[in-house]
């Protein structure tokens, strides 16, 4: 039997904080046990789950791996103005006048994701 993704761990230096941000992007929730200050939080959302957990070292490069998000109930543009009104910052825009394309940000501890075209945008 092949084995399945529990969850994506993120390397972060504080587990809370970040955890809480990203529960807001996902619509998720925390863990009941995750506590400022603690080294781990989890952010369990619809088909995902997300572990934070506190290092002492800062991120130094690119990340290797990162999330592509698709919005649900909202089109790419509202998403992103949503995303940053929480505190991400856009780091690169790669929209196409076509309506293709995405938005990459980073969240606050600087991790890039990116934001694509919602389902609705595909069938435009």
């Amino acid at each position: 039997m092949a084995s399945l993704v529990r969850h994506i761990t993120i390397d972060c230096s504080d587990a809370h904080r970040l955890a809480s941000f990203w529960a807001e992007v996902l619509g998720g929730s925390l863990g009941a046990d995750d506590e400022p200050g603690g080294d781990e939080a989890l952010v369990t959302a619809e088909g995902s789950s997300l572990l934070f957990v506190a290092v002492p070292e800062g991120k130094s490069v690119k990340n290797r791996v990162h999330l592509d998000l698709q919005p649900q109930d909202r089109r790419r543009d509202a998403e992103v103005e949503r995303l940053v009104a929480l505190g991400a910052t856009v780091v690169g825009d790669h929209r196409r006048p076509d309506g293709t394309g995405w938005v990459t940000l980073e969240d606050p501890e600087g991790n890039e994701f990116c934001v694509e075209r919602s389902a609705a945008e595909r069938t435009d």
